[in-house]
């Protein structure tokens, strides 16, 4: 078969342009807000069934006076990511920018100063596309009503307010901020909500009907043409964003392959978490953002910044790791899709594949002993091989027109956590 008629998978078009983001890949997550105080998950107030009252002492000690945007910026940059999202409010209502709808925000704290903004300009400036995650729950506003997420679900006293509580008035904040964000920091490339809540048998859910929707997201593509928009409002737009699993195959919707992302910690927390030690290595991050690619999709990879404003030291040591690997290695990654359907994987590895400069790369998870075989349709294929992270050739005999055996080193690569092997196809 001639490899112009091999069947390489495309997503359906989307509202928004994915152009930029099926080529760059990896991008990284950042949750950061009061939460990083208590320093025991995100959801802290969630957990603890925490009050306004309660949680205010972190909103009056919020001083992140150790904060760098700029080295933020060349720390993703330098690990290799192409894009970031930034959570400018998270489910507890506390906004890292100077917004006029709200007093609960970074410029009332002993900070007193916009975080987003310097932010944005340290990232575009290092040429990373910029994403805003917004959350639709707000634990704060007095118009939110109880919903089985919220920490005073418990609290009949509390729950017995929503009678007072005009949930509209919720909707016009969230509108507002919306419009706010969109257009006081140039150009945006992915506006990521979270989330839509579901019923429980004491409250009712909020999906697209309440947040309205199909408003919001019209409202969106007027301000930022082209935006990518994720699908946490109950109506899929521009990305699916399975989180904290890998999927098993390209993601599909109704039978149809789609533009997806998984999103993923380093440990188990998305905001800093200073005593949790599930922390994944740095061999299993690199193996999930090539999963990811072998099936067409992204990674999204998350930092929770500690309340002085600085990356933990465990992220930082993954994320050079990571760097060090995508420096001779992001050939297998940028630009890069799921192989060929008609291609077979070899045995402990994974398949990526360069549609535009007809290369495959082959990453080796496992090193195995002296020969690599290629079989069937790849196997007729196979032009010239070399190491990725050096370019030195790779030797390889034609057994016969279905079998091609890589002569490939005793000894794995120094250097290489993943080693990759570009093979040039015909």
């Amino acid at each position: 078969m001639d490899l112009d008629k091999l069947t390489v998978i495309k997503p359906a078009p989307t509202p928004g342009n994915t152009e930029w983001f099926v080529h760059d890949r990896f991008g990284m997550f950042i949750h950061w807000g009061l939460y990083a105080l208590p320093a025991r998950h995100e959801w802290v107030k969630n957990h603890e069934r925490m009050s306004n009252e309660q949680y205010e002492k972190y909103f009056c000690h919020f001083d992140p006076d150790l904060y760098d945007p700029e080295l933020w910026a060349k720390v993703a940059a330098d690990a290799g990511m192409k894009y970031f999202v930034v959570t400018t409010k998270h489910h507890e209502g506390f906004c890292l920018w100077d917004s006029d709808l709200t007093d609960y925000k970074v410029t009332n704290t002993p900070y007193g100063r916009d975080l987003l903004g310097p932010m944005v300009e340290a990232f575009r400036g290092r040429g990373l596309k910029v994403g805003f995650y917004h959350s639709l729950l707000d634990w704060h506003h007095p118009d939110y009503t109880v919903d089985e997420c919220h920490p005073m679900r418990d609290n009949a006293e509390y729950a017995a307010k929503d009678k007072e509580r005009d949930f509209a008035r919720y909707r016009e904040y969230l509108f507002g901020q919306t419009r706010e964000l969109l257009t006081r920091f140039g150009k945006i490339d992915i506006l990521w909500y979270d989330f839509s809540v579901g019923p429980s048998h004491r409250y009712p859910g909020k999906g697209k009907d309440e947040w309205h929707s199909e408003e919001l997201i019209k409202l969106v593509r007027e301000l930022q043409p082209g935006i990518l928009i994720n699908d946490r409002l109950q109506i899929d737009q521009d990305i699916k964003t399975p989180e904290q699993y890998m999927p098993r195959e390209w993601v599909k919707v109704n039978g149809v392959p789609v533009v997806w992302e998984a999103c993923h910690t380093f440990s188990g927390s998305w905001g800093y978490h200073r005593d949790e030690e599930s922390w994944k290595s740095a061999e299993q991050l690199i193996i999930m953002l090539i999963d990811a690619v072998s099936k067409g999709g992204n990674l999204l990879l998350n930092v929770g910044p500690t309340g002085r404003g600085e990356f933990d030291e465990r992220a930082l040591d993954r994320l050079t790791e990571i760097g060090k690997w995508m420096r001779r290695h992001s050939r297998s990654i940028y630009g890069c899709t799921q192989a060929p359907l008609e291609f077979k994987a070899p045995e402990c590895t994974k398949l990526t594949y360069n549609p535009e400069k007809k290369r495959l790369y082959i990453h080796v998870l496992s090193w195995q002993f002296n020969k690599i075989y290629l079989e069937g349709e790849l196997a007729r294929h196979v032009d010239y091989v070399q190491l990725l992270s050096d370019a030195s050739e790779i030797r390889f005999n034609r057994e016969s027109d279905e079998l091609v055996s890589l002569n490939i080193p005793v000894k794995k690569p120094l250097g290489c956590i993943i080693p990759v092997l570009e093979v040039f196809l015909k």
